[in-house]
């Protein structure tokens, strides 16, 4: 069993992150064509949009999440009638949602001006815009939606994100095309929207043929559909804080300081989200395996991968720190020029904002795999709703800085916290709340420890401008590792990622094995 968790979620991180790899260099072009191509303005436009629509799907939060984790126990016990039953509750929910997700953004239509300080293009209909792209987020729901959860049930993700790489390439080729060509955002828009479809279809029909003998029919016991519908309610509130933190903050950006500083901002945020997703696409590969895991073993096995889980992420999250405060601002006068930059402060909060995140991240995976969002409803509502506040309070004082601050004081002071707290309330013991919380700021410590090295070596290198930043890149990979790997070199949490990474190779690296037999 321990070896099929490690195997699916090798597999689904493989092809996921190489699809992430995709969506983080070809969006990187697509921004870059649509500044040069159409003006910045439309790169704000569109990331307002993105984020609106994101707000919409509110209507959505907690239903696929909800109904994988009620699908895990009978496809462990072979139930088809179950599985079936669960996939047309599942069918029918996502219908609901599409026409939710359509009335909302319709009543939102005649505010949308509003969301918008100033630069907004002369040659566009917001409105026609704004439905095009409410369509292509409905037609998701409408088409086939409810199929992908039997695939993520049995930890094929992958086969969706092959499914997306074909698809997202002909969308990519599409709207670079209309750009280059026609220069026109409207063409551009509506190749999204046909894409989504697409997609949808194509992993329908896939789902079919992996697995035809589930279909959508059959009628769940009434108990079975009211702790779903409990379970959704609690993964609503859980998710709420995520859809406010990451997208209310571009709508205040747009309403208070306009489509160019939202552009500004969303560059320097995309190369943040962008390491997220990655990492994200790595942690989240794994959850399928931790919630069988949090079922079958003990809580003392479960508590030992925790903290293991916790330092690689740490490790890497250090290196990736030391990366963006040393390469930040040269990566960015390269690619949009010195007038399109913030200053080296926000590099520092940006920074800071993804270490925190990705703590909360690996903690948020483990209560999320053991469903416990009930306990854990009302701590993202008040962290999101405290986000908010803060932001609407201080944009008027301290502009962008409010938006960045905000994020990082409602994690900091209160989301990770209030997570730890009820993580190990219902997971863990209490008791290894204080061994947990000095492994986080040991590892706090440790990364400004190797981020000022690595800073000062990069100080040294006076290159040209596109070899400063090779240089700074391969200085950035190494230095941080050195110095991790001289504090943490002979300890148990180092030995234990070896292992890790290990069964995940199938143990082919014959010098770690080695390496691991021997300590």
């Amino acid at each position: 069993m321990k070896g099929n968790r490690t195997k699916n979620a090798t597999r689904n991180m493989v092809f996921g992150l190489l699809l992430k790899l995709y969506h983080l260099l070809v969006p990187f072009l697509m921004r870059t064509a649509m500044i040069y191509l159409l003006g910045v303005q439309y790169l704000g436009l569109n990331g307002l949009f993105t984020s609106v629509l994101q707000v919409l799907n509110l209507a959505e939060l907690g239903v696929g999440s909800a109904m994988t984790f009620s699908m895990y126990k009978p496809i462990a016990e072979n139930d088809e009638v179950t599985i079936c039953a669960l996939m047309r509750l599942y069918k029918i929910y996502y219908r609901i949602i599409g026409i939710v997700i359509l009335s909302m953004g319709l009543c939102l239509l005649p505010f949308i001006p509003n969301l918008i300080a100033s630069d907004v293009p002369a040659d566009i209909n917001i409105y026609v815009l704004y439905v095009m792209n409410l369509m292509a987020t409905v037609l998701t729901y409408w088409l086939f939606a409810y199929k992908n959860c039997i695939l993520s049930a049995h930890q094929r993700s992958d086969i969706s994100s092959k499914v997306h790489f074909v698809t997202d390439t002909i969308m990519y080729v599409t709207q670079i095309s209309v750009l280059a060509i026609f220069h026109n955002y409207y063409l551009y828009v509506m190749a999204n929207l046909v894409t989504r479809a697409l997609t949808n279809i194509i992993i329908s029909r896939i789902a079919d043929r992996m697995y035809p003998q589930f279909h959508a029919k059959g009628k769940l016991p009434k108990e079975n559909v009211d702790k779903i519908n409990q379970r959704i309610k609690d993964l609503f509130t859980s998710k709420l804080g995520v859809v406010v933190n990451e997208n209310l903050d571009t709508v205040i950006v747009s309403a208070f300081l306009g489509l160019t500083t939202l552009a500004i901002y969303q560059n320097y945020f995309y190369m943040v989200k962008a390491v997220i997703g990655i990492m994200k696409t790595v942690l989240y590969s794994c959850m399928a395996g931790i919630g069988n895991s949090l079922v079958v073993e003990t809580k003392e096995h479960n508590y030992a991968n925790f903290k293991k889980f916790t330092f690689i992420v740490c490790w890497l999250s250090g290196v990736c720190f030391a990366c963006f405060v040393c390469l930040y601002q040269p990566f960015m006068e390269l690619w949009m020029g010195k007038e399109l930059m913030l200053d080296f402060s926000y590099v520092l909060l940006f920074s800071i904002y993804f270490f925190i995140y990705e703590i909360f991240t690996v903690i948020n995976i483990y209560k999320d795999a053991a469903g416990i969002w009930h306990e854990d409803r009302f701590r993202p509502l008040i962290c999101a709703v405290a986000n908010l506040i803060m932001n609407l309070a201080l944009i008027k004082f301290i502009g962008l800085y409010a938006v960045l601050l905000s994020t990082v004081l409602s994690l900091l002071v209160i989301g990770i916290p209030w997570l730890i707290h009820n993580v190990f309330s219902f997971i863990f013991d209490t008791k290894q709340i204080k061994e947990y919380v000095w492994i986080l700021c040991k590892s706090v410590v440790m990364t400004g420890i190797a981020c000022a090295v690595t800073y000062f070596v990069c100080e040294f290198v006076p290159f040209d401008a596109y070899i400063e930043l090779f240089v700074k890149l391969l200085i950035c990979g190494i230095v941080p590792n050195i110095v991790f790997l001289c504090i943490y070199g002979r300890s148990d949490d180092f030995k234990g990622m070896l292992v890790i990474v290990n069964r995940m190779t199938g143990g082919k690296i014959k010098p770690l094995k080695r390496y691991i037999t021997n300590v």
